[in-house]
């Protein structure tokens, strides 16, 4: 059969609308949830209601990609549900058009909207997560450490208001408690520089910095050296780690280039590539959730009411999830490759998806 693009575009503009829909919706409730949860967790620190607000407003792009395969799904069944109560359906199926015809502009219009938000959303979403994380530091959770890593080495900064600490090294090893080749950046009070310190290597020990070779300066510029010298820290290896820009916080683009100096600096990237490959994969995740959608509401005048096809819709994005979740955890603990660990979702998915709409196609 010829394509009718008049029907194709109705189609793809009736998917486009339903996904839309749910997706204001879900937006609008979790941006409510998430500013009485600021609220609780910035309960009598002095937080003004604007910061809160402009908090929920940074972190809304992050739960828009957490939201969106269930809105194209629940999408997909608002759209396939209205088609077939108003028997559009029926008669596009009797003009001889087969499900998988059929679901071509929805497939078309759910893989495109994953590529525009993994290429044009992620870059944004993921400054407006980095600046929320930057204030939820400040605000909440207090912390003083930061760590970033670049082509040059690794920037280290710890300390409190008092005293700060900013350490640098050119190689990193056992996941960033060995230093070698360390200047250490002193400073006091109000951001006065109190001194300096260079160092051949440095190991952390519990509660300081075991730095050898080390000749320390002050703020007279004098140097001593020593052989052995320790650089009082409240840093863990647990810290050091959790100290890495979450892989939601790089945009699409950044990530190789994360991924390859993170490596080089002697990290593992495993997250970051996990990540990685899950963006890569959205498109088809979202694609997957069309034919699940499909498998649930092409039939609902003879398969049952809207009730039960919506349950067993979010059912099965809730099973999708934690599937995620589980071979995530699994990448991460090495057991299941990276690559398998990011893509098995989508592909399980799409695969559980075609069998249901193959059993249910007659026509």
């Amino acid at each position: 059969m010829s394509w009718s693009w008049t029907l194709y575009r109705y189609l793809a503009r009736q998917f486009l609308l339903g996904v839309a829909m749910i997706f204001t919706a879900f937006l609008v409730l979790a941006f409510s949830i998430d500013i009485v949860d600021l609220i609780n967790r910035t309960a009598g620190r002095g937080v003004g209601s604007l910061v809160v607000v402009g908090m929920a407003l940074l972190q809304l792009p992050e739960l828009a990609q957490r939201l969106l395969p269930f809105c194209v799904l629940l999408g997909g069944v608002y759209c396939f549900v209205r088609l077939s109560r108003s028997q559009e359906l029926v008669a596009t199926r009797a003009a001889g058009v087969s499900a998988w015809d059929f679901l071509v502009p929805p497939l078309a219009v759910a893989m495109a909207i994953g590529v525009i938000h993994v290429l044009a959303v992620t870059p944004i979403s993921s400054r407006m997560l980095a600046q929320f994380s930057a204030l939820e530091a400040k605000y909440i959770k207090g912390e003083a450490s930061q760590l970033s890593i670049s082509s040059n080495g690794l920037w280290l900064r710890q300390g409190d208001r008092n005293q700060q600490s900013v350490i640098h090294a050119l190689t990193v090893s056992d996941q960033g408690v060995r230093l070698d080749n360390v200047i250490v950046f002193l400073y006091g009070p109000n951001d006065q520089v109190a001194g300096r310190i260079d160092a051949k290597s440095a190991q952390l020990t519990t509660g300081a910095w075991l730095l050898r070779n080390a000749w320390v300066s002050g703020p007279d510029g004098r140097a001593v050296h020593f052989d052995r010298y320790d650089l009082k820290t409240t840093l863990t290896p647990a810290q050091i780690q959790e100290s890495f820009a979450p892989p939601d916080t790089l945009s699409f683009w950044e990530l190789p280039h994360f991924i390859r100096a993170a490596q080089s600096a002697g990290f593992s990237a495993v997250r970051y590539k996990l990540y990685l490959y899950a963006l890569l994969t959205l498109p088809a995740l979202f694609a997957a959730m069309v034919f699940m959608a499909a498998s649930f509401s092409l039939k609902l005048s003879r398969a049952g009411g809207i009730g039960r096809v919506v349950l067993i819709s979010a059912l099965s994005g809730f099973g999708v999830y934690f599937f995620s979740e589980m071979t995530t955890a699994l990448g991460r603990s090495g057991i299941l490759p990276v690559a398998l660990a990011a893509t098995a979702p989508a592909a399980a998915a799409i695969l559980i998806g075609m069998t249901l709409v193959f059993h249910q196609e007659d026509g």
